[in-house]
């Protein structure tokens, strides 16, 4: 029984894709096709043991899902025309079969990457369509909740069916601009595979493994398209590398330190042969042909000392030409500095430092401090690194930028620094949690920014400023004054000059801030991702028209949930029969402590007052800052401008 569970099991992540394909053809629609399908692979599990596996498994499950197709066409009289076409279906030649099903995979791969899906959405649906992954596999490869990968599918199924997007081949001009979206997701599985954005270990193969599966299977669909072999040439070379990229312990080894004898010279060759088909495809080089142009640079090299850093570097800047992003940006750095010395690469390095799309990127500090430390500036390349360990969510990369950090320490007496100041501004008993909180982003920012490491002696008005350009810029008055208003009590109580002395205070515009429409509040409570907590506190601010920051100060001991009101100091908040059906689930038997909590308890370096502090659950009170980012995140699809809203326009239009 269990052999036979797993020849199921390996079957149907072989063949599901083509079956679900051939199915979406017929029924025009994924989430019914997926469906049939899963009707058929438990009809595999009931019979299969007992009868054992057909000789063609492919073959059966195809059979059954297609007559499960049948019956539910018959079931349905909107359908009804298709009846005859679809039992025609059913009786085609095994020869027909194979001639479509290149096409169908085809099909399916374009509809599960349509552009209408955002990225997340993107990623998990071909996971699961193409790949033949459960959502608990997506979930565990991308270090996310079951329950968050399963509503990105089923929105992004019932997306593709309210959008009525067709099951076909985009025609004529169109084809270029999503297969460029169908690459982008290849890519973004593969990358994720290849340097894991956080968890404990710096790859994960599996995902490497199906991104090279997809990014093949659509080479042999999409044959005279430069750009799919050009990004299979560079996933075939970049995996060559895996054995050659961690130790012993897991922990990375920087490409020049990496043994290429342990470079896979298979995948190598196939790479190059890759390569040499976008070639023949013709046209001037896109984007992942030119990658890949840089990764043969690689390949090409026995030696480290070897590589033509010059060519690499030029490729580069045909890149930028092409691609001109951050990212692209900063990788053309590290060439230049390579092929023209330290000084030059850092001096493209330091113009990136002001982009507001690498404030967090853990790389930018990271490539810095190795430029850094070619130069001879030891102490300002320690601080870099120590900055860029700060940054990433990956375990074995903190562990990595931490050790080079600590071979860069040197001996001395011990200096203010930046982070340990700021804790202890924090710490102080006469700062209520409110204002602790919103200190605590100002500083946090500055921290992330600046490093933990940097002597406070050393701080400037320059750096302040630059901060404040990349992190609130953009920001509304109000946000710009309270974090110069942060940045100036924490200067006065270390005793320093004023660092903020450079940031002029913004006028702050009167006026209301405009309420949600009747339409879009409909679509924000059928939003299928929201918790309870913050569909409670969304209705709850709706239904009550109370300051946000009054709602979140409000206690279980404090609510009468038979009248419907709960009391805040000299006032009472009241809501109505919507935010009372979500409060019994939100409260889950609690009796006392706050009422909206974070997810997760505080560590031990923030620890929250008592009264901010549940004794049932030992998590904290959720902080204004924090409800509001999750409120934007929710509702940016929902806003024309892309940019979410703040829980101020919950409050009703009167």
């Amino acid at each position: 029984m269990p052999d036979v569970h797993r020849t199921i099991d390996a079957v149907w992540k072989l063949e599901s894709a083509k079956i679900i394909a051939a199915l979406t053809r017929l029924v025009h629609d994924v989430g019914l096709a997926e469906e049939l399908a899963q009707d058929a692979l438990v009809a595999a599990l009931e019979q299969w043991p007992a009868e054992g596996v057909p000789d063609n498994p492919g073959a059966w499950l195809t059979s059954v899902a297609k007559r499960r197709a049948v019956d539910r066409i018959r079931r349905s009289e909107r359908l009804e025309r298709r009846h005859e076409q679809l039992a025609h279906e059913l009786r085609r030649s095994g020869e027909t079969e194979r001639a479509d099903e290149q096409d169908d995979l085809l099909r399916l791969m374009f509809v599960s990457c349509h552009p209408v899906l955002p990225t997340e959405a993107r990623v998990a649906l071909t996971l699961r369509l193409l790949g033949g992954l459960t959502a608990a596999e997506i979930a565990r490869a991308f270090l996310v909740p079951e329950p968050v990968v399963a509503q990105r599918i089923a929105a992004a199924k019932r997306t593709l069916a309210e959008r009525q997007v067709p099951f076909e081949l985009p025609p004529g001009e169109e084809l270029a601009a999503r297969l460029s979206s169908v690459l982008e997701v290849v890519y973004l599985v593969f990358n994720e595979g290849y340097s894991a954005t956080s968890g404990d270990d710096l790859m994960r193969p599996g995902l490497c493994l199906e991104a090279l599966r997809l990014g093949r299977l659509l080479a042999a669909a999409v044959p005279h398209a430069a750009e799919v072999h050009g990004l299979v040439a560079l996933m075939e070379i970049q995996a060559s590398r895996s054995a050659a990229r961690t130790g012993p312990s897991g922990e990375p080894v920087q490409l020049h330190e990496q043994n290429r004898g342990r470079w896979d010279p298979l995948l190598i060759r196939r790479g190059f042969a890759a390569m040499l088909r976008a070639r023949e495809c013709g046209g001037p080089p896109g984007p992942y042909v030119l990658q890949a142009a840089i990764a043969v640079c690689h390949a090409q090299a026995r030696t480290a000392e070897a590589t033509d850093w010059a060519q690499i570097a030029t490729l580069y800047a045909a890149l930028e030409r092409l691609l001109p992003t951050p990212v692209v940006r900063l990788n053309r750095a590290v060439a230049v500095g390579k092929a023209h010395g330290p000084q030059a690469g850092l001096d493209l390095a330091d113009e990136l430092t002001a982009d507001p799309a690498l404030r967090d990127y853990h790389l930018l500090p990271s490539v810095r401090g190795d430029l850094l430390e070619r130069l001879g500036r030891t102490e300002d390349a320690r601080l870099e690194f120590r900055r860029a360990a700060a940054l990433t969510r990956n375990a074995a990369e903190r562990a990595f930028l931490d050790r080079r950090a600590a071979a860069l320490a040197t001996a001395g007496p011990p200096t203010a620094v930046l982070g340990a100041t700021a804790r202890e501004f924090l710490d102080r008993e006469d700062l209520d949690g409110a204002t602790v909180r919103s200190y605590g982003q100002t500083l946090r920012r500055l921290r992330l920014a600046l490093g933990d490491e940097l002597p406070l002696g050393s701080l400037t008005a320059d750096q302040v400023a630059q901060v404040f350009t990349t992190a609130w810029g953009e920001a509304a008055p109000r946000t710009w004054n309270r974090h110069r208003a942060a940045v100036r009590s924490f200067a006065a109580w270390a005793g320093l000059d004023d660092p903020a002395a450079g940031l002029d205070r913004r006028p702050e515009p009167p006026g209301r801030t405009p309420a949600i429409g009747p339409d879009r509040l409909e679509r924000l409570w059928e939003l299928p991702g929201p918790t309870v907590r913050e569909r409670t506190l969304w209705r709850m601010l709706h239904e009550s028209g109370a300051p946000v920051r009054a709602v979140l100060s409000l206690n279980v001991e404090d609510l009468d949930l038979d009248d419907r009101r709960a009391r805040t100091g000299d006032t009472w908040i009241a809501w109505r029969s919507a935010t009372a059906r979500l409060l019994p689930g939100l409260l889950a038997g609690r009796t006392r402590g706050p009422l909206f909590l974070t997810d997760r308890r505080p560590g031990p370096a923030r620890t929250p007052a008592p009264a901010d502090l549940c004794p049932d659950t030992g998590r904290a009170r959720l902080s204004y800052e924090r409800a509001e980012h999750l409120f934007k995140q929710a509702t940016r699809p929902l806003d024309p401008d892309g940019e979410g809203w703040t829980l101020r326009m919950l409050k009703p239009r009167r």
